[in-house]
């Protein structure tokens, strides 16, 4: 289903996850009216969101993605008999164009860089605010990636340790990138808001967005995610 046709009716779900109150949870939770989202979350969903499945193991969860075609899946990785990542590497090789945000109570680093290398666009932890779970929705349904902010440090730490330094990137300076851009990077890198970053280099937040606008057109990146996974995989930092 393309784009155009997904927006003018709601977003399919299905949610994968063992502990049926959780999913109880997250199925009221995702039948709120996009009106009052849109008022108590501050994100625009759209014509909201239609559950249209759920799966207690891995195996379920790809049964039911490949019978249902859902838009998006929220998945749980500790799952009986088969791991939410096995449930994801099989999916990949399926090639489901389903786009899968990965909500977990327990995201270990090699977790993280894994679930990315089998197609999550999205890593939410299940004790995260409401609104980054919209934040994180919409952001995935728009094409784009989304990574809480208190993961990036995990994240960038376990692409770091998986980098050989003898065939590392050099550093980019064709990003041009200045030096207090640089700086900006770097905080964004270690998981740090644009209110703690503005804090950290006396400056203001809105100082701080501007230096995010410049550099995303610069790196050529979407959203912070992509901005740190370029920072790491570039060596543009260093």
């Amino acid at each position: 289903m393309n784009v155009a046709a997904r927006s003018v009716r709601p977003v399919r779900v299905v949610i994968a996850d063992d502990e049926g109150m959780f999913r109880t949870c997250l199925r009221q939770l995702l039948a709120v009216p996009p009106s009052v989202v849109k008022d108590v979350y501050g994100s625009d969903v759209g014509p909201g969101f239609e559950v249209i499945g759920e799966a207690a193991t891995g195996q379920s969860t790809i049964e039911t993605v490949q019978s249902m075609n859902p838009d998006l899946l929220l998945l749980d990785l500790s799952m009986p008999r088969m791991s939410g990542l096995d449930a994801l590497r099989e999916l990949q090789r399926a090639q489901s164009a389903v786009r899968t945000i990965v909500l977990s109570g327990t995201l270990e680093q090699s977790h993280l860089v894994t679930a990315i290398q089998l197609g999550a666009r999205g890593l939410v932890p299940k004790d995260s605010a409401t609104e980054r779970l919209f934040e994180a929705i919409v952001c995935v349904m728009a094409g784009r990636s989304w990574i809480a902010p208190a993961l990036v440090t995990s994240l960038m730490d376990a692409l770091r340790t998986g980098v050989d330094p003898a065939t590392a990137a050099p550093p980019a300076p064709a990003f041009g990138l200045t030096p207090r851009e640089r700086e900006v990077l770097s905080l964004v890198v270690q998981g740090c808001g644009n209110k703690e970053i503005a804090l950290r280099l006396a400056v203001s937040e809105e100082t701080i967005k501007h230096h995010l606008t410049r550099m995303f057109d610069k790196v050529g990146a979407g959203n912070r995610l992509e901005l740190a996974l370029a920072a790491t995989r570039k060596n543009l930092i260093n």
